[in-house]
């Protein structure tokens, strides 16, 4: 199952992990297509060794580097052009319209919903969903394909395992909290 549909993840999609882990693994098996830019690798970065310090920057640039590589297609450039001419409220986050924009993206997930507001993104054709609400919708699509995807993601995670219930709080934890209740029915499957 190939798709079409295009996303454009924000920084604060792809910060913390396991939010990130489930985007990605969902985007390698074609459930969806996730573009970024190289600057939201940037913020996600800083993001991170901000709040964890101890943190390794060659280490979270390696993740960087294989997310690219992992994902065909993701990383768009070519929009600077356009950042002057688009409007919202906060001038720092048109590079992420304009990404979605040159990218094609149907959609841009984050979780600052108020700062791409529908007025400003309709003319584009863009949409604005929550990270949760994304990936619920892409549940309720496929939910073969998606439980698939967290067998995966749950596989990799060996510092400590996770049970299928632990992998759903630490779901809940980062604000995926519908999405972790709606994978309650199929904890045999992930």
């Amino acid at each position: 199952m190939k798709s079409y549909y295009t996303a454009l993840l924000d920084a604060n999609v792809l910060y913390p992990a396991p939010m990130r882990d489930l985007f990605l693994q969902l985007t390698v098996t074609d459930l969806f297509h996730a573009k970024w830019r190289a600057s939201i690798h940037s913020l996600w970065i800083e993001a991170l060794l901000k709040r964890e310090p101890h943190r390794h920057r060659l280490k979270l640039e390696r993740t960087r580097n294989l997310m690219d590589q992992a994902t065909r297609d993701s990383l768009v450039t070519g929009y600077e052009s356009i950042i002057p001419s688009l409007s919202l409220p906060d001038p720092g986050d048109r590079h992420v319209l304009a990404a979605a924009i040159v990218g094609h993206c149907d959609v841009i997930v984050t979780q600052n919903l108020r700062d791409f507001p529908e007025e400003d993104l309709a003319p584009y054709s863009i949409e604005t969903q929550h990270p949760d609400e994304f990936l619920l919708h892409h549940l309720s699509l496929a939910a073969d394909i998606f439980c698939s995807a967290v067998r995966k993601v749950r596989a990799r995670l060996n510092h400590p395992p996770l049970s299928g219930h632990e992998y759903l709080e630490n779901l809940t934890q980062v604000g995926l909290t519908a999405t972790a209740s709606q994978l309650q029915q199929y904890i045999d499957s992930i």
